[in-house]
């Protein structure tokens, strides 16, 4: 018995790799229109640990097709993803490199939308320019509902 309290207490101790709560419900959205995504984008947010690295948020551009070809702010490091986004469910994406892509939200007019994935090791929001206070709210508000710790939102 006393192995198992240690066992329990030391993986309490273990830092979490993800910034969601991994038993809650995730949900992308079933309405989303994948052709409305074409365009440019800019990150406007990522989660990052308290020790991740100063980090400069990024771009995507999609274009005809579900191309993608971005450069993103993860957890502190600069991500480049260049290719096809594969279509795997409504709102949901798998970029060249990486993990699964989750669109949790889009405003009615498709200027931001939130992504995260299931594993929670990642979320950031993108915009089309300079993000308005009510929509980066309504995204934020969106993350914790599906789990995320949006202390964790820089």
């Amino acid at each position: 018995m006393y192995r198992l309290i240690a066992l329990c207490f030391l993986v309490g101790c273990v830092p979490s790799t993800g910034f969601r709560d991994p038993g809650a419900q995730i949900y992308s959205n079933a309405v989303l229109e994948d052709a409305r995504l074409i365009g440019d984008w800019v990150q406007v947010a990522e989660f990052a640990a308290p020790d991740a690295a100063p980090c400069q948020l990024g771009h995507a551009r999609i274009t005809q097709g579900l191309r993608v070809e971005a450069q993103l702010c993860l957890n502190g490091v600069q991500t480049v993803f260049s290719g096809p986004l594969v279509a795997t469910g409504p709102g949901r994406f798998v970029p060249p490199q990486g993990e699964a892509w989750w669109v949790l939200w889009a405003d009615v007019g498709y200027r931001t939308i939130a992504i995260g994935t299931p594993s929670g090791r990642f979320g950031f929001i993108l915009n089309r320019g300079p993000i308005a206070p009510d929509r980066m709210r309504a995204a934020q508000e969106v993350l914790a509902w599906n789990g995320y710790t949006t202390a964790r939102l820089r």
